[in-house]
């Protein structure tokens, strides 16, 4: 999704996904000008891998990772949170306020729809995603 771009019909992605038989189904999403509080914040971050899990009907596999580390302006949290079906990461970027999560799984989840909750969570101004099929036969 780019704000300034016609979102793909969630529908149609997931039809593809099932009619070419995919492995997974794999969305980058880069969030710009979020929210300074939330992306430094570890017990939102939690909340955010849990609600994201819980939208896109995704059972967490265990608790969360949640790191922060860099230098020289680099510093952010990492996050992880394994799923049944895969996982969920994310990288917060404090020098810009920007976040940029993937998800991964081999079940079928509305990526369009995912995108605009990520927006909504973080209160990023814009958002961007890539959808990607994945297959590994």
């Amino acid at each position: 999704m780019n704000d300034n771009q016609k979102i793909s019909n969630d529908d149609e992605i997931i039809s593809n996904f099932e009619k070419t038989n995919a492995w997974g189904l794999a969305i980058s999403i880069d969030l710009a000008h979020c929210n300074p509080k939330t992306i430094r914040d570890p017990v939102k971050l939690r909340e955010f891998l849990v609600k994201i899990c819980d939208f896109i009907n995704m059972k967490r596999f265990g608790e969360p990772t949640i790191e922060r580390f860099g230098e020289n302006g680099k510093a952010g949290y990492s996050i992880v949170q394994l799923i049944e079906t895969s996982c969920v990461t994310g990288h917060c970027i404090e020098e810009t306020n920007g976040a940029c999560i993937d998800i991964f799984s081999c079940k079928s989840y509305p990526p369009g729809e995912t995108a605009k909750f990520c927006k909504t969570f973080f209160e990023a101004k814009t958002a961007r995603f890539t959808v990607l099929n994945r297959y590994c036969d």
